[in-house]
């Protein structure tokens, strides 16, 4: 079950890419984060790990499973019975700006059964998500 939000922005796809990728200030911008930490150090790359917590969600730890630079990353947790993959994707507005795809979907045994009970909680976390990166991205937040 995947669900997903697209948002125009109105600023450089660089802009965009640096503010999606500084995961650890997430919290600063949507309050759909509480928290995220690094597990590693450097730039975001495959292999990257982070633990992210989350109102009314278990503290979960993310893996990059592909990232494509300035343009998108991917992120999975696992647990028993349920994956949880999360993608971001960045790409340039003609006459400027940025069109952000926000994904998230989950899968297994269990997480068809979660995706269904989380599915409004997942909606509204998506478009503060989307909502907090553009203000974020456009100076206003």
């Amino acid at each position: 079950m995947e669900q997903s939000i697209t948002v125009d922005i109105s600023s450089p796809p660089e802009r965009v890419w640096r503010v999606l990728t500084d995961v650890e200030s997430w919290s600063e911008w949507t309050p759909t984060v509480t928290s995220v930490r690094r597990l590693d150090e450097g730039p975001l790359r495959p292999g990257s790990r982070a633990t992210i917590a989350q109102p009314r969600l278990p503290e979960t730890e993310y893996v990059v499973t592909e990232l494509e630079p300035g343009r998108s990353f991917t992120w999975v947790a696992t647990g028993p019975g349920v994956v949880a993959t999360a993608r971001h994707d960045a790409e340039p507005v003609p006459g400027g700006g940025t069109r952000v795809r926000l994904s998230v979907s989950q899968s297994g045994w269990l997480g068809s059964v979660m995706g269904r009970f989380y599915r409004r909680l997942t909606d509204r976390y998506l478009a503060n998500e989307a909502n907090g990166l553009k203000a974020r991205c456009e100076g206003r937040r």
